[in-house]
């Protein structure tokens, strides 16, 4: 995930370079999402959706806006960029098959991209995961 805040022009225009690093060393399949963050500060917008998106477009990237203040879009981003995670991989597994030629998709663990809190939180938890406030 490239991170950008939509208040700070800034940090859009190093958008380029950040994509530049990442594809000259990492994998040729690699999935990148463009996030425009803090989209509850909309009256200090300083980078337009309209511009981010064409920025995605152009450069082969799924793309969305969120808060992570209050948490609007951080669920759909992570399952956007989980499901494009996992299609890749059924696709290459698909492709290169097993030894004796068969083109099954192995079975594996099962991800869930639920809406549940951190590893031990109780029902009820009013961590950041179930609405509540973390930090002051």
């Amino acid at each position: 995930m490239l991170v950008y805040d939509i208040s700070k022009a800034v940090t859009f225009e190093n958008v380029e370079r950040w994509l530049k690093e990442l594809r000259d060393h990492a994998e040729s399949n690699i999935v990148i999402m463009l996030v425009g963050n803090k989209s509850d500060l909309r009256h200090r917008r300083a980078v337009s959706t309209e511009d981010a998106m064409a920025f995605a477009q152009k450069n082969s990237l799924a793309f969305i806006e969120t808060s992570a203040l209050d948490a609007t879009g951080v669920d759909d981003a992570f399952k956007q960029i989980l499901t494009e995670i996992h299609r890749i991989m059924s696709r290459k597994a698909i492709a290169n098959g097993d030894a004796a030629g068969n083109k099954q998709v192995p079975k594996g663990q099962t991800i869930s991209v639920a809406n549940k809190g951190p590893k031990g939180a109780q029902a009820g938890s009013k961590g950041p995961e179930s609405g509540g406030k973390c930090c002051k």
